[in-house]
């Protein structure tokens, strides 16, 4: 897949299917837990290829609530930083609620550190449940609202980094509606 762009002030958004790990950027997105354990899934994957350090680190961060981010080094990853986003679970509630305030706290902590690049995955979409459309529809939507409330942002990059091809639809979909 070629990548897909749409810009929202000064700010591109990017869709592109790849390894995550693999993206050259000032953060990648880990889809945490709230403990900060990253045994599986692309947490997991991160730590393997990050190096022991991303997982210490969050150990030192602790507990980190739903809809809540916290941010570690990116160890040996090409990304400088790695900003865990705890998502919802499906099944626990509220949860198109606590995936918008997610995305958001991604956002407020890039643009506060002053990061120029982020990689976001399908955050809660995959072991958490959480069905892949609204998921979609919940990370573009809030992505595009910040960065109309929030023009001077220092972020000057938003990719989306679906592997799974059932949620990239999904995404493209959206996408398509901010053109």
């Amino acid at each position: 897949m070629e990548a897909v762009e749409r810009k929202i002030g000064g700010t591109v958004l990017r869709l592109v299917s790849e390894d995550l790990t693999e993206r050259d950027v000032d953060a990648i997105v880990n889809a945490a837990n709230s403990h900060l354990q990253h045994g599986g899934g692309v947490a997991g994957a991160i730590v393997r290829k990050g190096g022991r350090i991303i997982q210490d680190e969050s150990d030192r961060i602790g507990f980190v609530p739903v809809g809540g981010a916290a941010m570690t080094t990116g160890g040996k990853l090409r990304a400088r930083h790695v900003i865990h986003a705890v998502g919802p679970r499906m099944g626990e509630g509220d949860e198109d609620a606590k995936l918008r305030k997610a995305v958001t706290s991604v956002l407020s902590l890039a643009a506060d550190k002053g990061l120029a690049s982020i990689s976001v995955p399908a955050i809660s979409a995959g072991i958490f449940g959480f069905p892949k459309d609204r998921c979609a529809a919940i990370l573009v939507g809030e992505t595009a609202a910040f960065l109309k409330k929030r023009p001077q942002t220092a972020l000057q990059l938003v990719e989306f980094c679906i592997f799974d091809k059932e949620a990239l639809g999904y995404f493209e979909r959206e996408f398509e509606k901010l053109a």
